[in-house]
């Protein structure tokens, strides 16, 4: 039955991809999201589904879609950059075979991350894109939302529809996306067009803030509890009532703290002692040795280079009772641990270039929001959406940045695609100015006068 459901879903898709081709686009974005090929037991599996969407997609594009408007963006130059310096490591890779295989799907999320904003000529596009990525991703946030109210969950027990640790269906990395969605979630329930937000559409988005909020409990991702942190800081920039705001802040983790799960609460004071904790005092290890390898291969070892590490490091193991405790420091060894934060990914794999183009290509996007936001939060009340989105997208990049410490997501097709909309929606508002400024009648009479 769950084979024959996607299926249908994406035959519908497809179908109606053929009288409007932009849904071929969407469709490659549900499917790079959810990868129902994961989800089904037989008969998707034996098919190239990406392949075919992004064929049609780009197909479509260029034999029918309007290319008047396009027009290419400084930060599509810099993903291009990065892919081609991606691929030259990837040639001289420690672990050839296994680049190889990170190298497969990489190329593609960068790839389409360039292609993407070209498709983006119009509002209702932008909000297509980001509402069937907020959909696609509430398809995973709903079910783990229902499973932690159901049972707690637990660090490495929440099952997200499939038990595959990886990609969105990973701990930390969905705790970090389904925060960051959180303020385009609230954008739609003030200035969604494609569902009128009516007071169905807003009983729907805040149901899914509070299943977002879930996750990280769920997970027990101590990276869920900072990116839920720092969106609370974030949205105290665009409070109207900023005190009454700081109030709910303080009382919610006083009201919410009954009702937590005691796993998550052990876990959660982990954050405190790094150093009795054998996954963080790791991190720190490996995050060590990557700065020393970085300086012998200040171009990178390739994707997957971490599998060359062999790191030693100090845990505090706290023995006894609450009033006899001994606490002893034990040495652990360990090898082929992978980097935990999209910062050292970065530099291990691509070296300094690939860090720099990295960092660059997510300061422009966080700096281009904010000159969109103050721009039009301050102008007219029919361009108060774009202000606000701008707001949104930005506050879902800061999250990911900082989400991106703790978890290695520096090439997770999800962030490439917010960075397209990004793209999409400051070409688009550029565009709009343009014609805006440009007027004929007042010219020829100034010419005539």
């Amino acid at each position: 039955m769950r084979d024959l459901a996607f299926i249908a879903f994406l035959g519908a898709l497809f179908g109606l991809g053929f009288r409007r081709p932009f849904l071929f686009v969407l469709t490659y974005v549900y499917i790079d999201i959810v990868s129902p090929q994961r989800l089904t037991y037989l008969l998707l599996n034996s098919v190239p589904i990406s392949l075919i969407a992004v064929a049609l997609a780009v197909g479509s594009w260029l034999l029918f879609d309007d290319k008047r408007d396009v027009r290419l963006a400084p930060r599509q130059g810099l993903i291009l950059l990065l892919l081609i310096y991606c691929g030259a490591t990837t040639l001289t890779a420690d672990f050839p075979v296994d680049a190889v295989g990170k190298w497969e799907w990489v190329w593609k999320a960068l790839a389409f991350a360039i292609f993407l904003p070209l498709t983006l000529r119009t509002k209702l596009r932008i909000e297509a894109l980001l509402l069937f990525m907020i959909l696609s991703a509430s398809s995973i946030v709903i079910v783990g939302g229902i499973k932690t109210l159901a049972s707690g969950g637990g660090y490495g027990e929440l099952n997200l529809m499939v038990s595959n640790n990886s990609g969105l269906y990973e701990g930390s990395i969905i705790s970090t996306v389904a925060i960051c969605i959180i303020p385009l979630i609230l954008w739609f329930a003030r200035h969604g067009t494609i569902f009128k937000p009516d007071w169905r559409v807003k009983i729907f988005c805040y149901a899914l803030v509070f299943a977002c909020l879930l996750i990280p409990v769920g997970t027990s991702a101590r990276t869920g509890l900072l990116c839920i942190g720092l969106l609370a800081l974030l949205m105290l920039r665009d409070a109207k009532r900023r005190f009454l705001y700081l109030a709910l802040m303080a009382a919610a983790p006083v009201v919410a703290y009954p009702f937590l799960p005691p796993s998550f609460l052990a876990r959660m004071d982990t954050i405190r002692t790094y150093k009795g904790d054998s996954s963080a005092s790791t991190r720190v290890a490996v995050w060590q040795w990557t700065i020393d390898y970085a300086k012998s291969h200040p171009f990178g070892g390739g994707f997957e280079a971490y599998r060359g590490n062999h790191v030693r490091y100090d845990i505090i193991v706290v023995e006894g009772d609450k009033n006899n405790q001994v606490i002893k420091r034990a040495l652990e060894v360990d090898k082929s641990r992978a980097y935990h934060s999209s910062y050292f990914e970065m530099l291990g794999e691509q070296g300094y270039p690939g860090l720099a183009l990295w960092l660059l290509l997510n300061l422009i996007g966080v700096v281009r929001m904010e000159v969109l936001r103050w721009r039009y939060l301050r102008g007219a009340e029919e361009t108060l959406w774009a202000g606000q989105l701008a707001s949104g997208l930005q506050m879902a990049h800061l999250i990911y940045l900082l989400g991106g410490a703790f978890v290695g997501i520096a090439f997770q097709p999800f962030v490439y695609m917010l960075i397209g909309a990004q793209i999409g929606l400051d070409t688009y508002l550029a565009r709009k100015r343009e014609e805006a400024a440009w007027q004929p009648f007042r010219a020829k009479a100034a010419i005539a006068a």
